[in-house]
């Protein structure tokens, strides 16, 4: 096995069957051939908690977990990462899927390079909106009040605020919803890194930043809503790959 494989913003739902089909596809074969697969966010669309998992309160959930299980226990190291969808993905989830949970953002090494890791919306500082929505929503006081609720008021409170984001996300200019130069510029000035790569935009790409006289550079994994793809890094270099 070799090379290391970067997925983000899958956002899995029992309404889209088409990607997580997908999904199981790529695990099944690229994922396979792979060292190392990093998930860096929203691999759900809505995460209501981990006892979903129990007995079998959601289906897709627990054939997600059990998919990266197997990926993991073939010898191939699975990470994850939280996505503002997915924010209350914890230890009993990534347990099932024989995966690693990581903070975000961390810096991880990749072919002897030491690269900085994140699902990015906390680089989309122009937002300030969301910015206040997600500092809430990752406050232990709320996530408390929010999973000491019954499993159907969970998903009813969680739909109405993906509808109250959609209506809000279209009023919105579109650079105000994507990173902030300036975000960018300090995240590589405090982790000391000279690449980037995280997700949430949906706006595949790589980017060229010069840093205090450094170049350095970031990679945005694009999203699964259509074809679906990946970032794979392997010992010729990063490259951005479409199913």
């Amino acid at each position: 096995m070799s090379g290391t494989l970067f997925i983000s913003d899958l956002h899995l739902a029992s309404e889209r069957p088409q990607i997580h089909e997908r999904f199981f596809d790529f695990l099944r074969t690229h994922a396979a051939r792979a060292s190392s697969v990093y998930i860096l966010g929203d691999l759900f669309e809505i995460w209501l908690g981990d006892d979903a998992l129990e007995d079998a309160a959601d289906p897709l959930a627990c054939a997600v977990a059990q998919a990266l299980g197997t990926l993991g226990r073939s010898g191939v190291g699975v990470r994850i990462l939280r996505g503002n969808r997915d924010f209350l993905l914890g230890a009993r989830f990534c347990e099932r899927a024989c995966a690693e949970l990581l903070e975000d953002p961390t810096v991880i090494e990749v072919q002897g390079q030491p690269v900085l890791i994140s699902h990015g919306d906390s680089l989309c500082t122009e937002d300030l909106d969301y910015q206040a929505w997600r500092c809430t929503a990752r406050s232990p006081a709320w996530q408390r009040d929010f999973l000491a609720r019954p499993l159907a008021e969970r998903r009813a409170l969680a739909l109405g605020l993906r509808e109250k984001s959609r209506e809000v996300t279209r009023a919105k200019a579109a650079q105000i919803m994507d990173v902030s130069e300036e975000a960018v510029r300090a995240a590589f000035r405090a982790h000391r890194v000279g690449c980037m790569i995280h997700g949430h935009t949906h706006r595949p790409a790589r980017h060229e930043h010069e840093v205090d006289g450094r170049r350095c550079e970031r990679w945005v994994l694009p999203d699964w809503y259509e074809c679906g793809g990946y970032l794979a890094w392997d010992a010729a270099g990063p490259r951005l790959v479409s199913l």
